[in-house]
């Protein structure tokens, strides 16, 4: 699958590390995730805890759907590898 549209943001917010995975293309939407501790992984495709979308999809279930198990598949892929050095050095502050 092509993942290209995705974007994961990890924050710390109050000691806790909360994770966004972010749709940057048409539809664009947030879904906050946490990992899932009873994944043998102790990640797995994250538990959801928000979901943040345009008002446009929200009777749209089916293709919601697709994309929002799109995007739990991105946030369990993205633990797995590491991003390039040149990708990671622009978000730096």
């Amino acid at each position: 699958m092509d993942f290209a549209h995705f974007m994961r943001i990890e924050r710390e917010v109050d000691g806790q590390t909360r994770h966004y995975v972010v749709h940057t293309h048409d539809p664009k939407f947030s879904v906050e995730l946490a990992p899932d501790g009873d994944a043998p992984d102790h990640i797995g495709k994250g538990v959801i805890k928000a979901m943040r979308l345009p008002n446009s999809w929200a009777g749209n279930y089916s293709q919601c759907a697709k994309l929002i198990g799109a995007a739990q598949e991105f946030f369990r892929q993205s633990f797995a590898e590491p991003a390039p050095k040149g990708e990671t050095w622009r978000f730096q502050a």
